[in-house]
């Protein structure tokens, strides 16, 4: 894993900033944290009417909430959402009324194998109120009397996405996307955004080959919504990849595209299994993120997922124990460290032609083998020279060429900029 750097302390302090607030698909919340995203890369933001058609899918009404609580005859409050905003169920409806435990216990959500968690519950299109809390708490509760109160509203307003671009050389686009609807998740939502984050400011020291767009959106809906509203775009995107997940202790993975041989899905793995990373690349399943919207059969892009340990595969998932103390900045560190070096990859791998494919161009009388000079790779980079000239044959990539030589990506990459400057080949 990589070390603690600069860049992983400062992903941690974003994610810090933006776990106390709540968060939903559609809100206040999310424009809140937009807000502070937009402080370190500026963000153009999206809002979209409620009840507006996008593909198969209608956008909700807004949810807000102010306040919401589990009192005793006391006035205790037993379950607080200002304690924590997992503590009230996504999209409840307000309520105000007092009732027996035995009737408020329907309402109630909780983890009877971990009892000191809190679940994280949503009911985002089916009209329901409730509270979630630990279940050593429930059991602790007396028969008798609670006041319920959730001070929310559902109206029509609007859902909110933003999208960052860095521009690129050529008009076509890498997707980069992570949701932004989950509350207090520190994995499950916001290392995802730190790390696209931090990566937008990576690509932008340089002007990278390809344009990216980074899009922060609440799940699912979210991602629909951007691809109802961008179909004139959608041909533009040659790759994408879904951030998720992306500050836990785990190994990485990476989730293949729909294609499963997509450019994406290749480079990933090269990068992967080249930095000798522990690591596990996954098939393709119809179920997760929002890779599942991009890949969708009728768009079919090229995107995959990243994540550490992905969705649903460790205890504290959708849980009040995804907090500040499961991520760590040297985790973010190491998904980003991959990211740019992925992308470092697929912005360079090209097809080039041989312009003197008939025997071997003398490479000394162009200065090539000079310009190695006392180079300790110089061997290697001799040899990377050659398997480039030798698979220049507009078919094979850059990425051809060092998988099938066994040679470092950069040293092939390298030597195809010196050919290429020599005039031996072309783009």
């Amino acid at each position: 894993m990589a070390p603690v750097t600069a860049a992983g302390e400062q992903m941690y302090a974003l994610v810090e900033r933006l776990y106390p607030l709540c968060r939903s698909i559609t809100g206040d919340g999310v424009r809140a944290t937009l807000e502070i995203v937009d402080e370190y890369v500026p963000l153009q933001v999206h809002e979209v009417p409620t009840g507006t058609r996008v593909l198969d899918w209608t956008v909700p009404q807004e949810w807000n909430i102010r306040d919401a609580y589990v009192a005793d005859t006391a006035g205790n409050r037993v379950v607080d959402f200002a304690a924590s905003s997992l503590h009230v169920l996504g999209y409840s409806l307000p309520v105000s009324a007092t009732m027996p435990l035995a009737e408020l216990r329907g309402h109630l959500h909780t983890l009877p194998d971990h009892p000191a968690w809190v679940p994280y519950r949503t009911s985002y299109y089916k009209p329901e109120w409730g509270f979630c809390l630990a279940q050593e708490t429930l059991d602790a509760l007396p028969d008798g009397e609670y006041e319920v109160h959730i001070d929310s509203a559902l109206t029509d307003g609007h859902l909110t996405y933003a999208e960052h671009v860095v521009p690129g050389q050529v008009p076509d686009e890498v997707i980069v996307s992570c949701h932004v609807c989950h509350p207090s998740l520190a994995n499950d939502n916001l290392a995802g955004i730190a790390v696209a984050t931090f990566l937008a400011q990576a690509l932008a020291e340089k002007t990278p080959w390809y344009t990216y767009r980074f899009l922060f959106a609440p799940g699912t809906i979210g991602a629909i919504t951007w691809l109802a509203r961008n179909a004139e775009r959608v041909e533009r995107v040659k790759h994408g990849l879904v951030l998720a997940c992306t500050g836990d202790p785990g190994r990485l993975t990476y989730k293949q595209s729909r294609r499963g041989d997509a450019e994406i899905d290749r480079v990933m793995q090269h990068v992967l299994v080249a930095s000798a990373r522990p690591h596990r690349v996954a098939e393709f399943t119809p179920y997760g993120y929002d890779e599942r919207q991009f890949c969708s059969p009728g768009f079919d892009l090229g995107v995959g997922s990243l994540s550490r340990t992905p969705y649903a595969g460790y205890p504290e998932y959708h849980t009040s124990a995804d907090n500040l103390d499961f991520v760590s900045p040297e985790a973010m560190a190491d998904t980003l460290a991959v990211c740019r070096e992925a992308f470092a990859v697929l912005d360079r791998n090209r097809r080039y032609v041989n312009l003197s494919p008939y025997g071997e161009p003398q490479l000394g009388r162009r200065g090539l083998y000079d310009s190695l000079g006392g180079r300790s790779d110089a061997k290697q980079a001799q040899m990377a020279m050659l398997w480039v000239l030798s698979l220049s044959d507009g078919e094979h990539s850059l990425l051809d060429v060092a998988e099938r030589s066994g040679l470092p990506f950069d040293t092939v990459a390298v030597a195809a900029g010196a050919l290429h400057g020599a005039g031996l080949i072309k783009a």
